[in-house]
């Protein structure tokens, strides 16, 4: 046998031995937005696993594409099940979790976030996970209130 063929069929075995996505240790919270996050993930990754067995799996098929659908499988179907449902209670004046707020800054600029599950969180769309330091220092305070936060002191100008 060539040794050409052994270190290929190692680095494959090597790539299929991938390890799982860390879930975090925080309880899964999710708005009802993140939930169906979750659940088209979960179809995408049952979609890529059946594709991939139909390949013909490990033995035959390609390794690294199994391995990578079983892995987004287990992810995704761990965070499904944890996925704890949490919509706002309307009669609280408070921001909570699923609000979108509007702060300033001490240099006077001003950003908006909305508090979302972790799975759904990206800072660049203008969400943030609930776990953030900026969203722990958001939830429970109302307009007008202060907050110290990572940079400086906030004051919440409006929640939505």
């Amino acid at each position: 046998m060539s040794v050409a063929f052994t270190k290929e069929g190692d680095s494959e075995a090597f790539a299929a031995d991938l390890p799982d996505r860390p879930i975090s240790p925080h309880p899964n919270l999710v708005t009802p937005e993140g939930l169906a996050q979750i659940e088209a993930e979960l179809a995408a990754a049952r979609g890529a696993y059946a594709a991939a067995q139909s390949a013909g799996g490990a033995a035959d098929g390609d390794r690294t594409a199994m391995a990578r659908a079983t892995r987004d499988l287990r992810y995704w179907s761990a965070r499904r099940a944890t996925a704890q449902l949490t919509e706002r209670d309307p009669t609280k004046t408070v921001v909570q979790f699923g609000d979108r707020v509007t702060f300033e800054r001490e240099d006077g600029r001003v950003q908006t976030f909305r508090i979302v599950g972790e799975d759904e969180a990206d800072p660049a769309k203008g969400s943030v996970s609930y776990i953030a330091p900026i969203a722990r220092a958001l939830l429970g305070k109302g307009v007008g209130e202060t907050a110290a936060a990572p940079g400086g002191e906030i004051e919440i100008t409006a929640i939505e």
